[in-house]
């Protein structure tokens, strides 16, 4: 029998630069048929788009396919193993497939569907990668202070203080084998050093911690990492597993904004970090269409820090248009969104 086809696992939050690492990934894949498979928390295919509009010549279309507006840890019968299914029983199946989730996804459902006996004969988990955004958590976006939940419960135990981002991002680490500190040069070297002793204290005992920008790992660091993950589900915990919960995300919310032709788009991204401001919102990315440029602009934010560059040009008879995906806590304000980034598009 032959060997079974790798697979990559790269999970991590919202914004944490998983995308990023993908495309590094691809254009350092040194011959290798990669496919890649990416999974998006809402119905705009943005993530696959700025991956086939990178530019690498291995970066094949048919090789790049997107699992939209579902989470791929919550639908992996109807829609994961179909597609893992569609890809091995190619005539030339992939040497490595990559599995990009949604920020949202939990690794370890996905890596389960892993141990299905039609899948684990011919394919493998080789590692699990967890992009963590240095800055967010440098603020301290992903932690709570014990103590002060403890008092306001004893106040009015009626109070639920779960942090449901919480418990994604210390989910997202637990299962994985290398953890990607990514935007490193988003702070100094005392605010890097805490960052870096917290997480792994955090991590499972042989899973090493990198530090980078962009994405920008070694592609011999990525890939061939040996960890059969599917065969050591028991050493990679989950608050799902600990409390017997169903993974839902009624926590989030995600709605796309479609928008004219952008003629300044640092004004509308400084509109954009005013909406940020007022709003529980965790992540924007998208499209613009800007008058005399031949090529699309690729926008992108978490939290107040945005960036945006021109990818690839926009295609013969392909609509220009700009669209942007908004996503954040359930019970935002949708019209107030809208209406905001409506009018800094102006």
């Amino acid at each position: 029998m032959s060997a079974r086809i790798p697979a990559t696992v790269v999970t991590g939050f919202l914004g944490a630069g998983k995308t990023s690492l993908l495309r590094h990934l691809l254009a350092s894949a040194g011959g290798r048929r990669v496919a890649v498979v990416i999974n998006e928390f809402g119905d705009l295919g943005i993530d696959r788009e700025i991956v086939t509009g990178c530019g690498i010549p291995a970066c094949r279309d048919e090789d790049i396919v997107e699992l939209a507006n579902g989470c791929i840890c919550c639908t992996v019968a109807d829609d994961f193993l179909p597609t893992i299914r569609a890809l091995i029983d190619r005539a030339e199946p992939p040497d490595h497939i990559v599995i990009e989730t949604s920020g949202l996804a939990l690794p370890k459902p996905l890596v389960k569907a892993f141990a299905w006996p039609e899948v684990r004969a011919r394919v493998t988990v080789d590692g699990v990668i967890a992009v963590v955004d240095a800055a967010a958590v440098a603020a301290g976006r992903f932690a709570d202070d014990p103590e002060e939940i403890a008092r306001q419960r004893a106040a009015d135990p009626s109070l639920d203080h779960d942090n449901p981002l919480e418990e994604v991002f210390e989910d997202q680490l637990a299962c994985a084998d290398l953890v990607v500190l990514n935007k490193r040069d988003l702070l100094d070297d005392a605010a890097r050093a805490r960052v870096e002793r917290d997480l792994a204290g955090a991590l499972r005992a042989g899973v090493k911690l990198v530090a980078t920008d962009h994405g920008r790992v070694p592609v011999q660091a990525l890939l061939g990492i040996d960890a059969a993950a599917e065969d050591d589900l028991a050493a990679r915990p989950s608050h799902h597993d600990a409390e017997g919960l169903a993974h839902d995300h009624d926590d989030f919310t995600s709605f796309a904004v479609a928008l004219p032709a952008i003629a300044d788009a640092d004004a509308l991204i400084a509109g954009l970090r005013a909406v940020v401001a007022r709003h529980d919102i965790l992540r924007v990315k998208g499209f613009l269409d800007v008058p005399g440029r031949a090529r699309r602009q690729v926008v992108q934010g978490v939290g107040d820090r945005f960036d945006s560059y021109f990818d690839r040009p926009w295609r013969a008879g392909e609509p220009r248009q700009s669209a942007l995906v908004v996503i954040g806590r359930s019970g935002i304000d949708r019209r107030a969104i809208e209406a905001a980034i409506a009018a800094a598009a102006t």
